[in-house]
């Protein structure tokens, strides 16, 4: 339906005469507004109101419906989301409603509120003058019109499943019977509100793509009502062919990422004489530090050399005096300094350099001073002498490591000769004593796993003292660590050893290392990733109208509703039972799901006595019969002894507003 301007508006309203009323259906979801008489209505819109601010001036305007896209570069719309006057299908924010023109017969929900009623009707009479105002329920609307063009009965039931809520209706002599009527917070924007949530769990990376119109247009476009939910359910577990066949896709903008081109012959060979020109620029660099190391190293030489060949010419007297004018404690000292540096010399030349005993005797001297007492001594000797103690102490313990380390490698020499002669006298006795070491290592890494997950506890249950990463560790702890890495090399060990033996020794993985197989390896995106696939989804939102349960609502379904109403009826005459029931009118915005009819008809069928006749029709247009039906009877004889003035409700008040019946029958 377009939307017309302003300007048409003010226009059309001038042509009309002051005693033709305006009809508006204030529904839930759009705002309808037309002249009674009409087959369509004039204004359609959201019924929401925005307020957003203009980014430089600051200023606050307030935009109804949806508001346009251009609006978007003036004025900041992220702090004012849009609003609805309704609270379910009742109006609870009357000041929005200040937006709308002026409506004679104006639509509500069944059994509307008598404070709602009232403050509406404060509303038209107070803020805009009207003369008389009539209130009537949409979907009795909706169901007369269909009565007088032959579509339903005067004895029926109104099933009106709305954007908020949904009603059953009975209809007797073509007047509703409010006192039956069953109602459920069940409608569209749940089902919408339902499949937007879906989705955006199944695909994340496109919640931006997944706007509340867009979502709502999937669902009118690929929403269905299942006849077997459960049978509908398994066919998609089962992936079947017909599955397949449901199942619709929602392609999303995509730009393939360029194709790489590879590289000529002429291009790798460019780029190989530009990676060798780098590499040799880095290596005459690196040989011009070298070369400057040296000359630095071979001064520092020749200065040390120089020192000692000038200390050998002083007399014994002013050695103290000497050294202390060159920074060293002793000759010794000297000597120890010519050693490093020319050990680092060599290094630099890259000449091999001896082994460790060598230039630890070659580094080492004699310490006259150790054994001398100290009384005789003189202050800077007890010096001298500490100095020597540290020395010599350092290069005892260095010699008993080495002596250590050649014992501990020949005793592995030994071991491992002892190891390979047992091999090759008994294999298979040897393989079995393999494989059972390598079952103890195996076990005794899982137990300290174990006790690790369970922060040393055996029983299970965490508590302190367990070692864990980022912890403060003691030696006990540090040294069962060191025990832990151990046993897992020598189980390494023990099974490449057993592999070599028997080839077809599988070793049991290790499920705390991650192997490289596991790391997820990114992929370039395709047009597949920017899909929205839509299968179950297209039949589960719109089960919830007959299984509000589904979204944790613990009401009735609409086949229920159509039982709850029927009880509450206590009708009046043979056979009015049967009438309801072969009338039944389906309308409103969310009864346009295919398969809805078929359904309701199966559900109600299992609800009432075997051979009752049962009839579901949809409306002739769910959407705009409401309107219709009220913009003809607006235009009847009849319609103004169905109003009230502002008098009238100035001198009756709420009573009588709360007396208030209207009669839909002309």
């Amino acid at each position: 339906m377009p939307f017309i301007s302003q300007i048409e508006r003010q226009t059309d309203y001038r042509s009309f005469p002051s005693s033709v009323p305006i009809v508006i259906d204030n529904g839930g979801s759009y705002f309808r507004i037309g002249w009674a008489g009409e087959s369509d209505p004039r204004v359609i819109f959201r019924n929401i109101v925005q307020r957003p601010r203009h980014k430089s001036t600051g200023e606050t305007v307030s935009v109804v419906g949806d508001h346009d896209t251009t609006l978007l570069k003036y004025f900041d719309c992220t702090r004012s989301g849009p609003r609805s006057a309704f609270d379910n299908n009742v109006v609870y924010q009357f000041e929005i409603m200040e937006y709308v023109d002026h409506p004679v017969l104006i639509t509500e929900c069944p059994c509307n509120p008598v404070s709602s009623r009232c403050r509406m009707a404060e509303l038209l009479f107070e803020s805009y003058g009207v003369p008389s105002v009539a209130f009537g329920v949409d979907a009795a609307f909706s169901y007369t019109y269909n009565q007088r063009l032959g579509v339903c009965d005067k004895e029926g039931l109104a099933v009106c499943s709305g954007f908020n809520t949904s009603h059953v209706i009975p209809f007797v002599e073509g007047e509703p019977v409010f006192e039956a009527c069953c109602r459920s917070n069940v409608g569209g924007y749940h089902v919408t509100d339902y499949m937007k949530q879906l989705l955006s769990l199944k695909y994340p990376q496109h919640m931006a793509k997944l706007t509340w119109e867009k979502v709502e247009d999937l669902k009118m476009e690929h929403g269905y009502i299942a006849q077997d939910y459960a049978s509908e359910v398994k066919l998609f577990q089962n992936e079947t062919k017909e599955a397949e066949e449901k199942t619709r896709c929602w392609q999303l903008p995509f730009t393939p990422p360029p194709v790489e081109e590879q590289p000529s012959e002429e291009e790798i060979a460019r780029k190989a004489a530009i990676k060798e020109r780098q590499g040799q620029r880095l290596r005459e660099m690196a040989e011009a530090k070298r070369a400057s190391r040296i000359n630095e190293l071979e001064n520092e030489l020749r200065g040390l050399d120089f020192l000692l060949r000038q200390l050998e010419n002083v007399n014994e007297d002013d050695v103290p005096a000497f050294l202390l004018s060159t920074g060293y404690l002793s000759k010794q000292e000297i000597e120890s300094s010519v050693a490093k540096v020319n050990q680092s010399l060599r290094k630099t030349k890259r000449e091999q350099v001896e082994l460790e005993e060598k230039a630890e005797a070659a580094t080492a001297e004699k310490f006259p001073l150790v054994d001398i007492p100290d009384n005789m001594l003189t202050p800077d000797q007890l010096k001298e002498k500490k100095k020597q103690i540290f020395l010599k102490t350092t290069a005892e313990g260095r010699q008993r490591a080495r002596q250590k380390r050649a014992e501990e490698e020949l005793q592995r020499e030994k071991q491992n000769q002892l190891e390979e002669e047992k091999r090759l006298e008994n294999p298979e006795m040897y393989l079995e004593k393999l494989r059972t070491k390598y079952k103890e290592l195996s076990e005794k890494v899982e137990q300290k796993k174990l006790l690790k997950t369970n922060g040393n506890n055996t029983n299970g249950n965490s508590t302190s003292g367990g070692v864990g990463r980022g912890e403060r560790m003691n030696a006990a702890k540090k040294e069962r660590m060191r025990l832990l890495t151990t046993a897992a090399f020598d189980r390494g060990k023990d099974s490449r050893q057993v592999k070599d033996i028997d080839p077809t020794f599988t070793p049991k993985p290790d499920s705390g290392l991650c192997q490289p197989a596991d790391v997820p390896r990114a992929r370039p995106l395709t047009k597949e990733d920017f899909q929205i696939i839509m299968g179950v989804e297209r039949f589960r939102c719109p089960e919830i109208l007959f299984s509000p349960n589904i979204v944790g609502i613990d009401q009735s379904g609409l086949d229920e509703m159509v039982g709850i109403s029927m009880r509450r009826f206590s009708p009046k005459g043979q056979g009015l039972e049967e009438k309801l029931t072969s009338s039944i009118l389906l309308t409103g915005g969310s009864s346009q799901f295919p398969g809805l009819s078929e359904r309701l008809e199966a559900g109600v069928r299992m609800i009432r006595p075997c051979g009752t006749p049962i009839r579901v029709i949809r409306a002739n247009d769910p959407i705009f019969d409401a309107w219709r039906g009220g913009s003809s009877y607006a235009a009847s004889l009849h319609f103004p002894e169905q109003t009230f003035t502002k008098m009238d409700y100035e001198e009756k008040g709420e009573d009588w507003l709360r007396r208030y019946k209207f009669r839909y029958t002309l």
